[in-house]
């Protein structure tokens, strides 16, 4: 049916009640609901990080099957955002969880038939002590700004000699900066909070790991992207245990407050 002219017309407002629900949100909401970007990490110095918009919302590729392929028993996917590596791994039937700290990324996840929960790493998480394998891609290595913290944290997550796949820089670069997300260029008038992240290379990566007590297993590129993968210190004396997760169910979040998925864990 044909709007009568004038209303909506080219070079006029769009009322806010006939506005996505998503448009005020911001920016890294509106890019997982819309599906692309731009988005952009930026410096205070002006500098722009591109981030993959696009190929985070599609399904999993050739590259990320590869990673999933090296993961072994249950697995937890750091940083999740809109939840491709956490699905494909649940279709495939294997143990999974995503979290993130954001209800966007957490909700597209479960809409994909991914659990997740709406949580950051340094948050009490179920079955720390029993995750098989942890994932740092897309960046999330330089989660918090801190890679050595963010490493002694994954070596609390997962069971003894558990294995860390983590995406790197492709450039020798080890760097802690303050950021922020715009979709924009230029500058914006209100920018979203800064946050403290780190940019990591692979050999950076792995002189905190080897301080840390970690084991540089394997070093790959492939795609145009850089992986290591680690294991955490072999701790002999603690038995292995495996987090089985079943059943999740999506539980309807409170107003305002996070997206997460209700699953029950067994198998102890």
């Amino acid at each position: 049916m044909d709007r009568p002219e004038g209303e909506f017309g080219v070079g006029e407002p769009v009322p806010p009640s006939a506005r996505p629900a998503w448009d005020d949100a911001d920016p890294y909401t509106r890019a997982l609901r819309t599906g692309h970007g731009p988005l952009f990490l930026r410096r205070a110095d002006g500098w722009l990080l591109p981030l993959e918009v696009e190929r985070w919302c599609a399904r999993a590729d050739a590259v990320d099957l590869e990673i999933l392929g090296r993961c072994e028993g249950a697995v937890l996917d750091i940083g999740c955002g809109p939840g491709r590596l956490v699905a494909e791994l649940a279709g495939q039937g294997r143990r999974v969880l995503g979290i993130d700290v954001s209800a966007a990324a957490v909700s597209r996840t479960a809409r994909l038939g991914g659990p997740a929960l709406c949580r950051s790493v340094f948050e009490p998480l179920p079955a720390e002590g029993r995750w098989d394998t942890a994932l740092l891609v897309d960046g999330n290595v330089g989660i918090g700004g801190d890679p050595r913290a963010l490493l002694a944290r994954l070596a609390d997550l997962l069971v003894p000699a558990g294995l860390l796949i983590a995406e790197t820089v492709p450039v020798d670069v080890d760097e802690r900066v303050r950021v922020h997300l715009t979709d924009t260029h230029g500058t914006l008038a209100a920018p979203c909070t800064p946050f403290p992240w780190a940019r990591i290379g692979t050999r950076a990566l792995v002189r905190y790991a080897t301080r840390a007590g970690w084991t540089a297993v394997d070093q790959w590129t492939t795609g145009g992207r850089s992986f290591v993968a680690l294991r955490s210190r072999d701790r002999s004396a603690a038995p292995e245990r495996t987090a089985v997760l079943s059943s999740p169910r999506p539980r309807k979040p409170s107003a305002g407050g996070p997206v997460a998925i209700r699953y029950r864990l067994t198998g102890w």
